[in-house]
């Protein structure tokens, strides 16, 4: 362990109880049972609300007040008044639509909660003179919490203790460069430990924090800042735009210039506002989201941030770190090889004894090692005698990390372990060795005496080579088929890693990625030229000694050639480019910091299970893209059909339950189904024009129909009844189209797609030949000429369909 004299804490008052900068007074054996109390009671607690949920009040608040609600309940009441019920159904329908809506939403935040509690991060805190792991919400005024690397500062205090704490600020201030705490400093929430240890004071917890002041709405678990859904708002706004105007016409002409009795004027009018509301498109959307997150949880997969099952699937560019991501976390020690150093005194032991002695005192030495030095301290125990009298904690922008010893002779000695091309010259005659041992995927570490303290700007300078460590790396049985499957997916795979290039080639070329025979080494990018370094980002796709900064950039340059980036790590090393991406991905295994910033969290850090996440990324958005041009099909002709009856004077031909009737069997019940089946259709943005250039003609089609056969109708019925039958005639025309309309949509067929056509097919002729359904919608067929006539209007209808669909197809291209 590093010598208390070698780090720097600060020196206590009398009383044993160190300063505080805010006044108060912090013990370094941290607080009490009972003043923990003290402060729980008076409320100076960390209680930031959890990044992935919302409350049940905000869910439930969330889908009943919505404008469209407020709409249709108005409407329902009307009818209420006015009757008789049967017209008020779609009234009922939306209360049911609310209720999925809100127990799907509650199903999902019930998975988001017990998975965020299996990957919550446990801050170590000292409590009563021992240091325990508490949750972060625990966490009160005043306690002294541990830090290591990859810890993030979870709340705002004031550093007490420092061996070599180094902490990245970036996130918050912009900084590149990670700043050396002392004793005294400041510590903001939101920062990440990237090298070193210590501890600090909490001097501000909760939403007083820095983080939480920043980013408290941000990160709270939240539907929307997604393509999908702000098209969805767009379309709901035009929506809203061509109701107002539709609806005062069907207003004024129904109530001042028809001279239809009150009540019946009310239900008409009623009935062609209803309909232009795509008050399911919203429902079955969140529905989506909300299914997703269950089945995902299944997988142990933890979504902090909903939109990110929708963005993965837009990715067509992941970034992988090698670590914990194409291997496993861990490593072993496959060979030591002595380099013959004349500095190594025997002390009547052979050189490879002596030289695991000192290999032991250097894993012994961190307290909280990376992967490389644990595999190191697991090969050799602590030798007896050494005395550890300094510490230069391993950094990713170093690549190599030191130690300082007092030997049991009491000969001081300074060690330095890390990337032989780094701490060697560039034409050492050991490199070439090194080389084939990097081209075989191992990984080599170089050990070597310092000249100069560990301290010192240059201590790279004046080193003597000793040994080489070769750890063995271990591969994830299933990133094969995980780079396969993005590969036939058409995305590419770039894997960015601080490790030797030509060592993560040979790792990348056994798991079968395409182009791993052609490393490159980041430090020969051209950096400051920003085209040739995306020429050479675009053209590689193995990348190695890339330090935190640089993977950064790369993602940003990526970004800037119109990619969707995805970036997955565990390590403090990752956290920026993390943050950067369009979506980060963590393992559940990574640190503090890489898990607080993604987006996506692999709680069995199972790199396959990424596969699942586009795979319900793509059905959510193939799916809904598909029920909202049903939905807004319904509101283009429900616009269109209200314009046309308010221009020439008419009444209008259906009664609310005639729409709800057709609502339910042509869009609601198979918009469900749709919504929630497999699609692996691959996400293609400008998810607004590719709904509105099916959903405006076909819109345009069932309507011109629907109001065709209704003005033949007028002319063949005449009479006090005949309404009725001009209803019930322009009925069977419309659900016809909408249906074939949903033939359409339900392509490629399957045969439960097939079956679900026919059903609701079925349910509609059941309507028509059953007496009591038939007096319950209003519904009766008169005779058999206008009937036929209608059903041969909705075919030409159909024909037209088909013909226009194919022709946007070819016109409009997605």
């Amino acid at each position: 362990m590093t010598d208390p004299a070698q780090t720097e804490v600060e020196q206590p008052e009398p009383g044993g109880r160190p300063a505080g900068g805010n006044g108060r007074e912090v013990a370094r054996g941290g607080l009490t049972a009972a003043e923990v109390a003290e402060r729980v009671a008076r409320g100076e607690v960390n209680d930031v609300p959890a990044r992935s949920s919302r409350s049940t009040a905000d869910i439930v608040r969330a889908n009943v007040f919505t404008r469209f609600n407020a709409i249709i309940g108005v409407l329902f009441v009307i009818i209420l008044i006015v009757g008789p019920i049967q017209d008020g159904l779609f009234g009922f329908v939306i209360v049911a639509n609310t209720g999925i809506g809100i127990i799907q939403e509650l199903r999902a935040k019930k998975t988001l909660d017990s998975l965020a509690l299996i990957g919550e991060v446990r801050p170590t805190v000292r409590r009563d003179g021992s240091a325990v792991a508490v949750p972060t919400s625990e966490v009160v005024l005043d306690d002294v919490i541990e830090l290591g690397p990859g810890d993030k500062v979870i709340v705002d205090g004031e550093v007490l203790e420092s061996d070599g704490l180094e902490i990245d600020e970036s996130l918050l201030t912009g900084e590149a460069d990670p700043v050396v705490k002392k004793p005294g400093d400041p510590a903001m929430s939101g920062s990440f430990v990237v090298a070193g240890n210590g501890a600090f004071a909490a001097t501000k917890v909760g939403r007083a924090a820095y983080a939480a002041q920043l980013a408290e709405e941000a990160s709270r678990f939240t539907l929307v800042h997604s393509e999908l859904r702000t098209g969805i708002s767009r379309i709901l706004k035009y929506v809203t735009w061509m109701m107002i105007p539709t609806a005062l016409g069907l207003i004024l002409s129904h109530l001042l210039t028809l001279g239809l009795p009150a009540d019946d004027a009310v239900r008409r009018m009623v009935a062609g506002i209803v309909p232009m509301i795509p008050e399911g498109l919203v429902l079955l959307t969140s529905v989506a989201f909300a299914i997703g997150v269950v089945r995902l949880g299944r997988k142990q997969c933890l979504v902090q941030e909903l939109p990110a099952i929708e963005g993965l699937a837009r990715v067509d560019v992941v970034c992988l770190d090698k670590t914990g991501t194409l291997t496993e976390g861990g490593m072993d020690v496959s060979e030591l090889r002595p380099l013959g150093d004349s500095t190594l005194p025997s002390q009547g032991d052979s050189e490879p004894a002596r030289v695991r002695r000192v290999l032991g005192a250097f894993g012994a030495s961190d307290p909280r090692p990376n992967a490389s030095l644990q595999a190191v301290a697991d090969a050799y125990p602590a030798p007896d005698g050494w005395r550890c009298t300094g510490t230069l904690p391993f950094s990713s922008a170093r690549k190599y990390s030191g130690a300082a010893f007092e030997e049991p002779g009491g000969e001081p000695s300074a060690w330095l372990l890390g990337a032989p091309d780094v701490l060697l010259s560039g034409d050492d005659p050991l490199l070439p060795e090194i080389d084939r041992l990097n081209a075989q995927g191992l990984r080599v570490l170089l050990l070597a005496r310092a000249g100069r303290p560990l301290d010192h700007p240059d201590v790279v300078r004046e080193v003597r080579p000793v040994a080489l460590v070769v750890l063995e790396q271990r591969l994830r049985p299933d990133a094969p088929d995980t780079l396969r499957y993005f590969a036939e997916q058409g995305v590419q795979a770039k894997v960015i890693s601080g490790d030797n290039a030509v060592s993560v080639g040979a790792v990348a070329g056994k798991l079968g990625l395409p182009g791993a025979d052609s490393p490159v080494d980041a430090r020969q990018l051209p950096h400051d030229d920003p085209e040739a370094m995306a020429r050479a980002l675009e053209g590689g796709a193995v990348f190695g000694r890339v330090t935190p900064q640089q993977k950064r950039d790369m993602v940003g340059v990526l970004q800037s050639r119109g990619h969707h980036v995805a970036m997955t790590g565990d390590g403090v090393n990752d956290v920026l480019a993390l943050k950067d991406a369009d979506i980060g991905v963590a393992m559940g295994s990574g640190s503090e910091a890489t898990r607080a910033v993604a987006q996506i969290v692999l709680l069995n850090n199972s790199f396959a299970t990424l596969p699942s996440v586009v795979a319900e990324g793509r059905r959510v958005i193939g799916n809904i893209t598909r029920v909202a041009t049903l939905f807004l099909t319904k509101t283009v002709y429900s616009v269109l059909l209200a314009v046309l009856v308010a221009c020439c004077q008419i009444p209008y031909p259906f009664l609310p339950r005639h729409l709800t009737l057709l609502s339910t069997l042509t869009i609601g019940v198979p918009a469900f189904f749709l919504a929630l089946a497999p699609n692996k259709e691959r996400a293609r943005p400008h998810f607004v024009r590719r709904v509105m250039r099916y959903a405006v003609p076909s819109g345009l089609i069932t309507g011109l129909a629907a109001f065709a056969t209704y003005l033949l109708a007028r002319s063949y019925y005449t009479g006090p009844d005949a309404l009725g039958a001009q209803t019930s005639a322009a009925t069977l025309t419309l659900f016809l189209t909408a249906l074939y309309v949903l033939a359409i949509i339900a392509r490629p067929y399957t045969w439960w797609r097939i079956g679900l056509v026919l059903l609701m097919g079925l349910g509609f002729l059941i309507v028509l030949v059953t007496p009591w359904l038939q007096h319950f919608f209003a519904l009766r067929l008169v005779g058999t000429t206008l009937p036929w006539a209608a059903v041969a209007i909705a075919v030409v209808a159909a024909l037209l369909l088909e013909t226009t669909w194919r022709w946007v197809g070819r016109r409009f291209p997605a």
